[in-house]
């Protein structure tokens, strides 16, 4: 089991962590936003995380630190722009993701996955021939990007047509075209690929623990994720190929995952573990786990 953080990128930054909050640097901005795992003191006073921060997105406190509430919003220490961009750099890839004040507190990014991003490069950059990816649960993007970037052929998949068209604002920002973008329930796109024979050389998931598809498909993690897999391990390629999986439910380990990859992928080595993000403090915060192989 390995603890990865990322280890390069000039244009993000954990700063502290602690009180069930967050402070960041993303780019041109400094944020405040909900932690509920940095149940630790603050390393930095109050005040300084208010001097430091353009802006704090505020929790209802009669709602569960996973939910929303009708009090939930940004608060602005000094004005900023509705959006902004952030470069990620890695050897030869370049790409560039729009950030945006989003009223979930969500930015756009998830930094911690930039450890995974290099090893997708990695991945695709050792092939012989240039293969085919499927990003699952895609978000905004930032797997695609790296993947088409590296020379792959991308399928970015997600329920939510907004995340699909902020996607797609990143690709052309990144100077990229041709990732093929689909808005769709997960599960199912995957079972009728199956049916169509495809195969693909990466496969990468990045499940919520709660979601929902574009005509309502109710999604759970704990049920569904075991189908998913079993669907998954019919569509990657059994050479040069990889697979990527992130879990952010709390309280699932690792080991979860690393059982369910010998079940249904039997790879010969694979690597699992927690993602952190490591503070200015060198407090060390934890952010989901991960498992990944390569074959």
């Amino acid at each position: 089991m390995q603890l990865l953080s990322p280890l390069h990128w000039k244009d993000y930054e954990l700063i502290d962590s602690g009180d069930f909050e967050k402070l960041e640097k993303f780019g041109e901005y400094i944020l405040i936003r909900p932690e509920p795992q940095a149940i630790w003191k603050k390393k930095l006073k109050n005040e300084e995380w208010q001097r430091m921060a353009a802006a704090r997105f505020v929790r209802d406190s009669s709602k569960s630190r996973q939910r929303t509430g009708n009090n939930d919003g940004w608060k602005f220490n000094t004005k900023a722009k509705e959006n902004w961009w952030i470069n990620y750099k890695y050897d030869s890839i370049s790409i560039k993701m729009k950030l945006n004040f989003t009223s979930f507190g969500h930015i756009g990014v998830f930094p911690e996955q930039a450890n995974n991003w290099d090893f997708i490069a990695e991945t695709i950059q050792s092939w012989d021939q240039p293969g085919t990816v499927l990003n699952l649960f895609a978000y905004t993007g930032g797997a695609s990007l790296v993947a088409k970037a590296a020379g792959a052929d991308v399928t970015h998949v997600d329920a939510v047509k907004n995340m699909i068209t902020w996607g797609r604002e990143n690709e052309t920002e990144s100077k990229l075209s041709g990732i093929r973008w689909v808005v769709e329930d997960a599960l199912k796109f995957v079972k009728r690929e199956v049916k169509r024979g495809k195969k693909y050389n990466g496969i990468i998931l990045d499940p919520p623990a709660y979601g929902r598809g574009p005509d309502g498909e109710k999604w759970v993690l704990e049920e569904g994720l075991t189908e998913l897999l079993e669907q998954c391990s019919l569509l990657l390629a059994p050479k040069q190929s990889f697979l990527v999986l992130n879990l952010y439910s709390m309280g699932l380990s690792s080991v979860v995952s690393a059982n369910l990859a010998d079940a249904f992928f039997k790879p010969e080595k694979m690597e699992y573990g927690e993602f952190f993000l490591n503070s200015r403090g060198n407090q060390k915060l934890p952010l989901g786990t991960f498992l990944r192989f390569r074959r």
